[in-house]
């Protein structure tokens, strides 16, 4: 097997499209959230899903002992709301909303973005150390909404793009 920089494995991995959503979580009197774009389902029956986020990351530290959490899948239009929670830190995912239409999921308390193309809340069931990284797999509670007639968001060669 040949050697490779890790600056080449980044390069390969970015030339796949993968959808972005935002992963939200309520931690007591605060609300957590991220930009991701390592979301999948996993499962249809049961209906599992699967995020991978960074294990030195403070949303990895609130969802090892919060299970509970949200995904919004992001719209096309939606780029400004996956930067704004790709922001290093700790902001507030209340302060990251403003100006955003969402509400809160009757199943997780968890801020959900509105106007994506679809947004799921779930229950953490496994939790699999995987390198730099942390997944969390979960089972699905409740679909709070799909819009098929919008595009989704998509991460391409490091730039958030739509679909088309």
């Amino acid at each position: 097997m040949s050697e490779f920089q890790a600056g080449d494995f980044r390069e390969a991995m970015a030339q796949l499209a993968a959808g972005v959503g935002v992963v939200t979580v309520r931690d007591d009197r605060d609300d957590l959230g991220s930009t991701v774009s390592a979301l999948m389902s996993v499962s249809l029956e049961p209906p599992l899903i699967l995020v991978s986020l960074a294990s030195h990351g403070y949303l990895t530290e609130v969802l090892l002992r919060q299970d509970r959490w949200a995904a919004s899948l992001l719209s096309a239009h939606q780029a400004a709301v996956a930067s704004r929670f790709a922001t290093p830190g700790r902001p507030s995912a209340r302060h990251l909303v403003a100006g955003v239409t969402h509400h809160r999921g009757p199943h997780t308390g968890a801020l959900i973005v509105d106007d994506g193309v679809a947004a799921v809340e779930a229950e953490t069931t496994q939790v699999v150390p995987a390198g730099d990284h942390t997944l969390f797999v979960a089972h699905v509670l409740a679909v709070d909404y799909v819009t098929t007639g919008r595009q989704p968001l998509v991460r391409l060669r490091g730039r958030y793009r739509p679909v088309g």
